[in-house]
Order: C-alpha cells, then structure tokens, then sequence
C-alpha cells in the first residue's frame, strides 16, 4: 500500500494569500516525480492557521527519492528576499526525513525560529512552523466517480 506524508504549516492569517501564491507558482512539480500518487493543499476554513500539505506516494523509497531530487532542492531552498521564496520557507524539516533531505512542502517544514520581530520580509517564510506526520494507507476506498 501507499505511504503518505502530511506536512502541518503553521501560517499566520495575513500571509495565508501569499502560501496559495507561492505553491500555485510550483503547481505540478511533484507529479513529475517517479512514484507520486496524489497531492492536495488544504487551507483552514475555520479560525485554525494550520495548512495541511497531502501526498500520497507508492512506497517509502519515492519519498525519499523525491526529497533528494534537484526538483525539491531548487523548490524548497532558502532564497535571499526579493528572489522569490520557497511555498513555506524551505529550511530542515522538524520532525521530518533524516538529515540532509531538506524540508518538503509535502513532509517538512519552514526553519525554526518563524518570522523577524514585525513580520517577514516581503520574499521571506511564509510559514512560522511545521511539523511532518508520516501514515502508512491501512485502507482505502474511492468514489466510482473519481
């Protein structure tokens, strides 16, 4: 069965517009990679700051596969302000993959620390946190429809 990796990034209300921005921008990158099966952003409807970035791949090792690629480092790597920002602020992942494989929006984080005193720069973190949560798919069942 399938892995899934769920990134949770704490984004404050005001920058909310920005993260749709900034992951529309890289819209379709993942599905490029070998064993991908699904993404899905999901933004809070309710008064919760917390987003939730799905995905879904074939095992463990397309994961990790995509989390080494040149795709994912170029997407998710720190970027001066003004150069156009990562979707959450790229950085190493908390509590996501082991050293080295950098933060994924599906399944790491933005750097530790959130944004300066008086908000981020303009093409700095969106995010302020994430956390990775790791499932394996026990069981799965889909409409005929789609």
């Amino acid at each position: 069965m399938s892995v899934v990796r769920i990134n949770a990034i704490d984004v404050p209300a005001e920058r909310a517009d920005e993260m749709a921005r900034r992951f529309a921008a890289r819209a379709g990158e993942v599905g490029k990679a070998d064993g991908f099966e699904e993404f899905q952003l999901l933004r809070p409807t309710d008064e919760r700051t917390t987003w939730l970035v799905y995905t879904r791949w074939r095992d463990e090792a397309a994961f990790d596969a995509w989390v080494s690629s040149r795709a994912f480092q170029q997407g998710h790597a720190q970027r001066p302000a003004g150069e156009g920002a990562p979707a959450h602020g790229g950085g190493p992942p908390a509590g996501g993959p082991p050293a080295g494989e950098g933060a994924p929006a599906h399944g790491g984080g933005p750097p530790a620390g959130g944004p300066p005193a008086g908000g981020p720069p303009a093409g700095g973190p969106v995010a302020t946190g994430s956390e990775l949560w790791a499932y394996r798919v026990e069981q799965r069942e889909q409409s005929p429809a789609g």
